[in-house]
């Protein structure tokens, strides 16, 4: 899943640390996420629109697989 995490944060001026004290998560998590390495639980994709203050949509894109059949 792609998302708009790196470019929200950054344009916010909100290190990767700031939300690791925010949400209670490891850097690697943010790292994680960040690259494209790690799917967000439903719960921290919720906190981080919350503290964003943007709809869950607005961070995370979802595609679509194709179905090959």
């Amino acid at each position: 899943m792609k998302n708009n995490l790196e470019k929200i944060r950054k344009e916010r001026g909100i290190t990767q640390e700031d939300l690791v004290q925010a949400l209670l998560v490891s850097r690697q998590t943010i790292s994680s996420l960040e690259n494209g390495r790690y799917n967000p639980s439903i719960l921290l994709a919720f906190k981080l629109a919350r503290y964003f203050d943007v709809a869950i949509e607005d961070i995370f894109i979802y595609e679509e697989e194709e179905d090959e059949s």
